[in-house]
Protein backbone atom coordinates (compact mmCIF):
# COMPACT_ATOMS: atom_id res chain seq x y z
CA UNK A 1 0.00 0.00 0.00
CA UNK A 2 1.40 3.39 -0.99
CA UNK A 3 0.92 6.92 0.28
CA UNK A 4 0.33 9.50 -2.44
CA UNK A 5 1.98 12.79 -1.52
CA UNK A 6 2.68 16.25 -2.93
CA UNK A 7 6.30 17.24 -2.36
CA UNK A 8 7.92 20.65 -2.68
CA UNK A 9 10.08 19.99 -5.74
CA UNK A 10 11.89 23.33 -5.57
CA UNK A 11 11.50 26.53 -3.65
CA UNK A 12 9.78 29.10 -5.88
CA UNK A 13 11.65 32.00 -7.41
CA UNK A 14 9.21 34.82 -8.02
CA UNK A 15 5.61 33.70 -8.42
CA UNK A 16 4.64 30.19 -7.38
CA UNK A 17 4.10 27.72 -10.23
CA UNK A 18 2.32 24.40 -10.11
CA UNK A 19 5.45 22.62 -11.32
CA UNK A 20 7.26 23.76 -8.17
CA UNK A 21 5.56 20.65 -6.75
CA UNK A 22 5.84 16.96 -7.51
CA UNK A 23 3.23 14.21 -7.01
CA UNK A 24 4.80 10.97 -5.77
CA UNK A 25 3.83 7.59 -4.36
CA UNK A 26 5.64 7.35 -1.05
CA UNK A 27 5.79 4.55 1.51
CA UNK A 28 3.02 4.12 4.05
CA UNK A 29 4.07 5.81 7.30
CA UNK A 30 5.02 3.55 10.19
CA UNK A 31 3.20 4.13 13.44
CA UNK A 32 5.43 4.98 16.40
CA UNK A 33 4.77 5.24 20.14
CA UNK A 34 2.14 7.85 21.08
CA UNK A 35 1.18 8.29 17.46
CA UNK A 36 -1.97 7.90 15.40
CA UNK A 37 -2.30 7.05 11.71
CA UNK A 38 -4.74 9.34 9.87
CA UNK A 39 -6.35 8.83 6.49
CA UNK A 40 -6.87 12.32 5.09
CA UNK A 41 -10.40 13.28 4.08
CA UNK A 42 -9.60 16.84 3.01
CA UNK A 43 -7.17 19.67 3.66
CA UNK A 44 -7.25 23.43 3.33
CA UNK A 45 -5.03 25.51 1.09
CA UNK A 46 -4.18 28.81 2.78
CA UNK A 47 -2.26 31.85 1.61
CA UNK A 48 -0.16 31.88 4.76
CA UNK A 49 1.67 28.72 3.73
CA UNK A 50 3.13 30.72 0.82
CA UNK A 51 4.94 32.83 3.40
CA UNK A 52 6.49 29.63 4.72
CA UNK A 53 7.84 28.80 1.26
CA UNK A 54 9.19 32.33 1.04
CA UNK A 55 10.97 31.92 4.38
CA UNK A 56 9.18 34.98 5.79
CA UNK A 57 7.10 33.10 8.38
CA UNK A 58 9.35 31.97 11.21
CA UNK A 59 6.54 29.93 12.79
CA UNK A 60 6.36 27.74 9.66
CA UNK A 61 9.95 26.49 9.98
CA UNK A 62 12.70 26.72 7.39
CA UNK A 63 11.46 25.96 3.88
CA UNK A 64 13.08 23.04 2.10
CA UNK A 65 12.64 21.09 -1.12
CA UNK A 66 11.85 17.39 -0.93
CA UNK A 67 9.36 17.70 1.93
CA UNK A 68 5.63 17.03 1.92
CA UNK A 69 3.84 20.35 1.53
CA UNK A 70 2.44 21.44 4.88
CA UNK A 71 -1.21 22.07 5.59
CA UNK A 72 -4.03 21.44 8.02
CA UNK A 73 -6.36 18.58 7.24
CA UNK A 74 -9.22 16.54 8.61
CA UNK A 75 -9.27 12.79 8.51
CA UNK A 76 -10.19 9.48 10.08
CA UNK A 77 -7.97 7.59 12.51
CA UNK A 78 -7.23 4.12 11.08
CA UNK A 79 -4.64 3.03 13.69
CA UNK A 80 -3.75 4.37 17.13
CA UNK A 81 -1.13 3.83 19.81
CA UNK A 82 -2.90 6.33 22.08
CA UNK A 83 -5.69 5.46 24.53
CA UNK A 84 -7.40 8.84 24.22
CA UNK A 85 -7.79 8.63 20.41
CA UNK A 86 -9.70 5.69 18.97
CA UNK A 87 -9.77 4.10 15.56
CA UNK A 88 -12.68 5.66 13.71
CA UNK A 89 -12.38 9.06 15.36
CA UNK A 90 -12.58 12.05 13.03
CA UNK A 91 -9.74 14.46 13.75
CA UNK A 92 -8.06 17.65 12.62
CA UNK A 93 -4.27 17.71 12.41
CA UNK A 94 -1.32 19.02 10.37
CA UNK A 95 -1.65 16.20 7.86
CA UNK A 96 0.12 17.96 5.02
CA UNK A 97 -0.70 17.29 1.39
CA UNK A 98 -0.83 13.50 1.52
CA UNK A 99 -3.22 10.57 1.81
CA UNK A 100 -1.90 9.23 5.13
CA UNK A 101 -0.05 10.85 8.03
CA UNK A 102 1.42 9.39 11.23
CA UNK A 103 1.40 12.11 13.87
CA UNK A 104 2.09 12.52 17.56
CA UNK A 105 -1.10 12.59 19.59
CA UNK A 106 -0.48 16.10 20.92
CA UNK A 107 -0.80 17.43 17.35
CA UNK A 108 -4.20 15.84 16.85
CA UNK A 109 -7.61 17.21 17.91
CA UNK A 110 -10.61 14.89 18.01
CA UNK A 111 -13.69 16.39 16.33
CA UNK A 112 -17.03 16.28 18.08
CA UNK A 113 -19.07 13.60 16.22
CA UNK A 114 -21.97 16.08 16.01
CA UNK A 115 -19.87 18.50 13.95
CA UNK A 116 -19.17 18.49 10.22
CA UNK A 117 -15.40 17.75 9.92
CA UNK A 118 -15.11 20.11 6.95
CA UNK A 119 -16.02 23.00 9.26
CA UNK A 120 -12.65 22.40 10.95
CA UNK A 121 -10.95 23.56 7.76
CA UNK A 122 -13.03 26.74 7.66
CA UNK A 123 -15.07 28.39 10.41
CA UNK A 124 -13.99 26.12 13.29
CA UNK A 125 -10.45 25.65 12.02
CA UNK A 126 -7.47 27.90 11.41
CA UNK A 127 -9.38 30.38 9.23
CA UNK A 128 -12.35 30.88 11.52
CA UNK A 129 -10.27 31.00 14.68
CA UNK A 130 -7.95 33.54 13.05
CA UNK A 131 -10.94 35.71 12.15
CA UNK A 132 -12.40 35.36 15.65
CA UNK A 133 -9.33 36.24 17.69
CA UNK A 134 -7.91 38.80 15.26
CA UNK A 135 -11.15 40.74 15.19
CA UNK A 136 -12.41 40.36 18.75
CA UNK A 137 -9.17 40.24 20.76
CA UNK A 138 -6.92 42.46 18.62
CA UNK A 139 -9.37 44.72 16.75
CA UNK A 140 -11.72 45.05 19.75
CA UNK A 141 -14.75 46.33 17.81
CA UNK A 142 -17.55 48.17 19.57
CA UNK A 143 -21.17 48.42 18.45
CA UNK A 144 -21.50 51.17 15.85
CA UNK A 145 -17.84 51.05 14.79
CA UNK A 146 -16.86 50.97 11.14
CA UNK A 147 -14.82 47.83 10.40
CA UNK A 148 -12.84 47.57 7.16
CA UNK A 149 -11.64 44.15 5.96
CA UNK A 150 -9.22 43.44 3.13
CA UNK A 151 -9.29 40.22 1.07
CA UNK A 152 -12.88 40.28 2.29
CA UNK A 153 -14.10 37.41 0.09
CA UNK A 154 -11.19 35.20 1.14
CA UNK A 155 -10.98 32.38 3.64
CA UNK A 156 -10.49 34.62 6.69
CA UNK A 157 -11.94 37.90 5.48
CA UNK A 158 -15.45 36.69 4.68
CA UNK A 159 -15.80 35.47 8.26
CA UNK A 160 -14.26 38.59 9.81
CA UNK A 161 -16.92 40.75 8.16
CA UNK A 162 -19.77 38.56 9.36
CA UNK A 163 -18.38 38.41 12.89
CA UNK A 164 -18.16 42.21 12.86
CA UNK A 165 -21.84 42.38 11.86
CA UNK A 166 -22.64 40.09 14.80
CA UNK A 167 -20.98 42.79 16.96
CA UNK A 168 -23.36 45.37 15.43
CA UNK A 169 -20.67 47.12 13.39
CA UNK A 170 -20.83 48.80 9.99
CA UNK A 171 -18.68 46.63 7.69
CA UNK A 172 -16.83 47.56 4.52
CA UNK A 173 -15.14 44.80 2.53
CA UNK A 174 -12.30 45.35 0.07
CA UNK A 175 -12.03 42.73 -2.67
CA UNK A 176 -10.76 42.28 -6.22
CA UNK A 177 -13.91 42.14 -8.34
CA UNK A 178 -17.42 43.57 -8.51
CA UNK A 179 -18.78 40.00 -8.49
CA UNK A 180 -17.11 39.30 -5.16
CA UNK A 181 -18.36 42.64 -3.88
CA UNK A 182 -21.95 41.70 -4.67
CA UNK A 183 -21.46 38.40 -2.87
CA UNK A 184 -20.29 40.25 0.24
CA UNK A 185 -23.23 42.64 0.36
CA UNK A 186 -26.04 40.45 -1.00
CA UNK A 187 -25.22 37.13 0.68
CA UNK A 188 -22.98 37.85 3.67
CA UNK A 189 -24.48 41.07 4.99
CA UNK A 190 -21.56 43.47 4.47
CA UNK A 191 -22.78 47.06 4.29
CA UNK A 192 -20.46 48.18 1.49
CA UNK A 193 -17.82 46.71 -0.78
CA UNK A 194 -14.98 48.37 -2.67
CA UNK A 195 -13.01 46.93 -5.59
CA UNK A 196 -9.32 47.75 -5.10
CA UNK A 197 -8.66 47.18 -8.81
CA UNK A 198 -10.87 50.11 -9.80
CA UNK A 199 -9.07 53.24 -10.97
CA UNK A 200 -11.11 55.30 -8.49
CA UNK A 201 -10.49 52.93 -5.56
CA UNK A 202 -9.34 55.54 -3.04
CA UNK A 203 -12.30 57.80 -3.75
CA UNK A 204 -14.67 54.83 -3.55
CA UNK A 205 -13.16 53.83 -0.21
CA UNK A 206 -13.63 57.36 1.07
CA UNK A 207 -17.29 57.31 0.01
CA UNK A 208 -17.79 53.88 1.63
CA UNK A 209 -16.32 55.09 4.94
CA UNK A 210 -17.76 58.61 5.37
CA UNK A 211 -17.22 58.46 9.14
CA UNK A 212 -13.74 56.96 8.85
CA UNK A 213 -12.56 53.51 9.98
CA UNK A 214 -12.36 52.37 13.59
CA UNK A 215 -11.04 48.84 13.02
CA UNK A 216 -9.08 47.61 10.02
CA UNK A 217 -8.46 43.87 9.64
CA UNK A 218 -5.47 43.61 7.31
CA UNK A 219 -4.99 40.45 5.27
CA UNK A 220 -3.03 42.04 2.44
CA UNK A 221 -0.53 44.71 3.39
CA UNK A 222 0.71 46.81 0.48
CA UNK A 223 -1.43 49.46 -1.14
CA UNK A 224 -4.65 48.51 0.64
CA UNK A 225 -3.02 48.86 4.06
CA UNK A 226 -1.71 52.24 2.92
CA UNK A 227 -5.18 53.37 1.93
CA UNK A 228 -6.66 52.20 5.25
CA UNK A 229 -4.12 54.17 7.27
CA UNK A 230 -5.42 57.42 5.82
CA UNK A 231 -9.03 56.52 6.74
CA UNK A 232 -8.36 55.52 10.36
CA UNK A 233 -10.10 57.43 13.12
CA UNK A 234 -8.43 58.64 16.30
CA UNK A 235 -7.94 55.64 18.55
CA UNK A 236 -8.39 53.18 15.67
CA UNK A 237 -7.11 49.62 15.79
CA UNK A 238 -5.38 47.69 13.01
CA UNK A 239 -5.16 43.90 13.32
CA UNK A 240 -2.32 42.68 11.10
CA UNK A 241 -3.17 39.12 10.09
CA UNK A 242 -1.33 38.53 6.81
CA UNK A 243 0.37 40.11 3.82
CA UNK A 244 -1.02 38.14 0.91
CA UNK A 245 -0.15 40.85 -1.61
CA UNK A 246 3.53 40.38 -0.75
CA UNK A 247 3.82 36.59 -0.44
CA UNK A 248 3.96 35.54 -4.06
CA UNK A 249 6.86 37.72 -5.16
CA UNK A 250 10.58 38.09 -4.64
CA UNK A 251 10.29 41.90 -4.77
CA UNK A 252 7.90 42.87 -1.96
CA UNK A 253 6.75 46.47 -1.70
CA UNK A 254 8.21 48.78 0.94
CA UNK A 255 6.13 49.60 3.99
CA UNK A 256 3.24 52.06 3.58
CA UNK A 257 3.59 55.81 3.84
CA UNK A 258 2.40 57.49 6.99
CA UNK A 259 4.12 55.17 9.48
CA UNK A 260 4.77 56.19 12.17
CA UNK A 261 3.31 59.69 11.63
CA UNK A 262 -0.32 58.66 11.23
CA UNK A 263 -0.04 56.18 14.10
CA UNK A 264 1.24 58.90 16.41
CA UNK A 265 -1.12 61.70 15.37
CA UNK A 266 -4.25 59.54 15.48
CA UNK A 267 -3.13 57.31 18.38
CA UNK A 268 -3.67 54.22 16.26
CA UNK A 269 -2.82 50.77 17.59
CA UNK A 270 -1.34 48.50 14.91
CA UNK A 271 -0.80 44.96 16.19
CA UNK A 272 0.32 41.76 14.53
CA UNK A 273 -0.82 38.42 15.87
CA UNK A 274 -0.55 34.68 15.35
CA UNK A 275 -3.40 32.29 15.98
CA UNK A 276 -1.25 30.18 18.30
CA UNK A 277 -1.16 33.09 20.77
CA UNK A 278 -4.75 32.15 21.69
CA UNK A 279 -4.44 28.35 21.86
CA UNK A 280 -5.82 28.21 25.41
CA UNK A 281 -9.09 29.74 24.20
CA UNK A 282 -9.86 27.64 21.10
CA UNK A 283 -12.69 25.74 22.81
CA UNK A 284 -14.51 28.96 23.72
CA UNK A 285 -14.13 30.30 20.21
CA UNK A 286 -15.34 27.09 18.60
CA UNK A 287 -18.38 27.08 20.87
CA UNK A 288 -19.28 30.64 19.81
CA UNK A 289 -18.65 29.94 16.13
CA UNK A 290 -20.68 26.73 16.19
CA UNK A 291 -23.58 28.65 17.72
CA UNK A 292 -23.39 31.28 14.98
CA UNK A 293 -23.34 28.61 12.28
CA UNK A 294 -26.30 26.80 13.78
CA UNK A 295 -28.33 30.01 14.13
CA UNK A 296 -27.54 31.13 10.58
CA UNK A 297 -25.74 34.27 11.72
CA UNK A 298 -22.51 33.01 10.14
CA UNK A 299 -22.25 31.57 6.63
CA UNK A 300 -19.17 29.58 5.70
CA UNK A 301 -18.10 29.79 2.06
CA UNK A 302 -15.78 27.27 0.48
CA UNK A 303 -14.71 26.14 -2.94
CA UNK A 304 -13.30 22.72 -3.61
CA UNK A 305 -10.90 20.89 -5.87
CA UNK A 306 -10.69 17.12 -5.88
CA UNK A 307 -7.56 14.99 -5.62
CA UNK A 308 -3.96 15.65 -4.67
CA UNK A 309 -2.97 16.29 -8.28
CA UNK A 310 -5.23 19.35 -8.30
CA UNK A 311 -3.68 20.93 -5.19
CA UNK A 312 -0.69 22.78 -6.73
CA UNK A 313 -2.77 24.55 -9.38
CA UNK A 314 -5.42 25.24 -6.74
CA UNK A 315 -2.77 26.99 -4.64
CA UNK A 316 -1.49 29.07 -7.55
CA UNK A 317 -5.05 30.11 -8.37
CA UNK A 318 -5.76 31.05 -4.75
CA UNK A 319 -2.73 33.33 -4.66
CA UNK A 320 -4.08 35.20 -7.69
CA UNK A 321 -7.44 35.70 -5.96
CA UNK A 322 -9.31 32.87 -7.63
CA UNK A 323 -10.94 31.51 -4.50
CA UNK A 324 -14.10 32.51 -2.69
CA UNK A 325 -14.03 31.55 0.98
CA UNK A 326 -11.89 28.60 2.06
CA UNK A 327 -10.23 26.51 -0.63
CA UNK A 328 -10.40 22.82 0.18
CA UNK A 329 -8.81 19.79 -1.47
CA UNK A 330 -10.98 16.70 -1.03
CA UNK A 331 -9.48 13.24 -1.14
CA UNK A 332 -12.55 11.22 -0.17
CA UNK A 333 -14.30 11.19 -3.53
Amino acid sequence: MENQQVLIDRLPSGKLKSDDYRLVDGPMPELGPDQVLIKTIAFAITAGTRAGLQGSASYAGAPAAGRVMNGTGVGEVIASNVESIAVGDRVTAPTGWQQYAALMADLVTVIDPAHDPIHYLGPMGVNGLTAYFGLLEVGKPKAGNTVMVSAAAGSVGHMVGQMAKIQDCHVVGVCGSDEKGRLLTEKLGFDRSVNYKDANYRQSLKEATPEGVDVYFDNTGGMILGSALFRMNVGGRIACCGVVSQYDTDTPEPGPKGVPGLLVNNRITMQGFLLFDFADHYARARSDIYGWLESGRLTSLQDEVVGLAAAPEGFVDLLSGGNVGTRIVRLDQ
